[in-house]
């Protein structure tokens, strides 16, 4: 039986409010295909993790899949693990590791949907892996007319697909490539110079399987910098031991928030220390059973090509006392290219650029222009579900035109459209 709840519901940050009339649950596939063909706009609804109306339907309905996912399928022998669509990232890992498995990359928080982050180009870090999407071989999507079809790595529309911005369809299982399970130390190091964290940028990145630095701009020091290290010393190119300092970074000398520097505790984050732990409990930043980051947040994030980021780190500092005042803390990662058409990172090495704000809609947004334009040189493309403005922004793809040719063969009618898609990706 389909389950109904009336719309209006919020985000997970609270900061939107759907404009969706209804939320749809149901219980069986063939009840999601019912209600796919039958509906005129309609739109899936994963974790509510988006910070923009990405996945709002207004006047039309939203669909839950998490009635209908199912437990996850492991082969094996292929190496890979196909889960429904809904299936929460932090569900899925214990089941990988206990049969020998990992995937290569994890996001900073484990409570988001798979679907959703592939379908955003949500990602990882480190300069060797590319965003979550990446790991998807297959995918299998619901379409405007009910039709299920499939897309396997190779298919001339597959890469077209996988980030998909929810603009195509609903996906409602996916085939992820796995890696044998291995385990990771996470070491933090606090107060790296500015003039470091710009000189040595490349070999600070090198210095980790996963590095990520957090600052607030307006200070003459990065905060903190997250080095995330595989263990295993026989490991194929197996990453340099651990420096007892970086380029003027100390050991911190407990667990750390990324928004230390604002007070904000580290009660739940992923242990610290060089305290060696699974995979799957040290690329995040954040542990499942807490809430994730802060709660009252609001996030954005741009990537910029991997050669400007020196240039494009020095830029933001320029106006750095205009950000500090909304920020909690900002987070600096890199990611390597892929190939899929709406990726942040297509086509390009990049690095990305993530503020974590103080509840301040208006004011954030007020500044978010004035960001964009200090980017601008550099062609910053958004992560699709954060907020951002636009206008400065490179949201014209590599193959963009492909895309909306894509979404007009797969839905005809718009039934997947919604304001963010047409202000964002066809330019309407």
């Amino acid at each position: 039986m389909i389950e109904s709840a009336r719309g209006a519901a919020a985000n997970w940050a609270g900061n939107l409010t759907y404009g969706a009339r209804e939320v749809l649950t149901p219980r069986t596939l063939d009840e999601a295909r019912e209600l796919v063909a039958g509906a005129e706009r309609i739109k899936a609804l994963g974790s509510r993790h988006s910070f923009n109306d990405v996945a709002d339907s207004p006047g039309g309905v939203q669909l839950d899949l998490s009635g209908v996912s199912g437990p996850p399928s492991l082969d094996t022998r292929a190496a890979t693990v196909t889960a429904g669509g809904s299936v929460r990232y932090g569900d899925l890992v214990t089941h990988l590791d206990h049969a020998g498995f990992a995937l290569e990359n994890l996001a900073s928080l484990p409570h988001i949907t798979v679907a959703g982050s592939v379908a955003t180009g949500t990602h990882g870090s480190g300069e060797r892996h590319p965003g979550l999407a990446a790991a998807v071989s297959a995918l299998e999507l619901l379409t405007a007319d009910g039709s299920l079809l499939t897309f396997t790595r190779g298919d001339a529309d597959f890469a077209g697909v996988v980030v998909g911005v929810g603009a195509l369809g609903v996906v409602t299982r996916l085939t992820l490539d796995l890696v044998p399970s291995f385990t990771v130390r996470q070491d933090v190091f606090d107060d790296l110079p500015w003039s470091a964290a710009v000189e040595h940028f490349d070999e600070i990145q090198a210095a980790g399987y996963s590095v990520s630095l957090f600052t607030n701009w307006a200070r003459d020091v990065v905060d903190q910098v997250w080095l995330k290290n595989r263990t295993e010393t026989e490991a194929p190119g197996s990453l340099p031991a651990v420096p007892a300092s970086l380029f003027g970074a100390v050991p911190a000398d407990g667990p750390r928030h990324p928004a230390h520097a604002a007070g904000v505790p580290a009660g739940n984050t992923t242990a610290q220390l060089g305290a060696p732990g699974p995979w799957y409990d040290r690329l995040p930043h954040f542990r499942l059973g807490f809430t994730p980051s802060v709660g009252a947040e609001l996030q954005t994030e741009y990537f910029v090509p991997r050669a400007a980021a020196p240039a494009a780190l020095e830029a933001l500092r320029g106006i750095g006392d205009r950000i500090a005042p909304l920020l909690l803390v900002s987070e600096v990662r890199t990611i390597a290219a892929d190939d899929l058409w709406l990726s942040p990172s297509s086509g390009r090495d990049s690095v990305a650029i993530h503020f974590t704000w103080l509840p301040r809609q208006p004011e954030v947004e007020a500044l978010l222009p004035t960001i964009e334009s200090t980017l601008a040189p550099f062609a910053p493309r958004p992560h699709w579900g954060k907020l951002f403005h636009g206008e400065a922004l490179d949201l014209a793809h590599p193959r963009s035109a492909d895309f909306r040719s894509l979404a007009a063969r797969l839905d005809p009618a718009g039934k997947f459209r919604n304001p963010f898609l047409d202000r964002h990706v066809f330019g309407s």
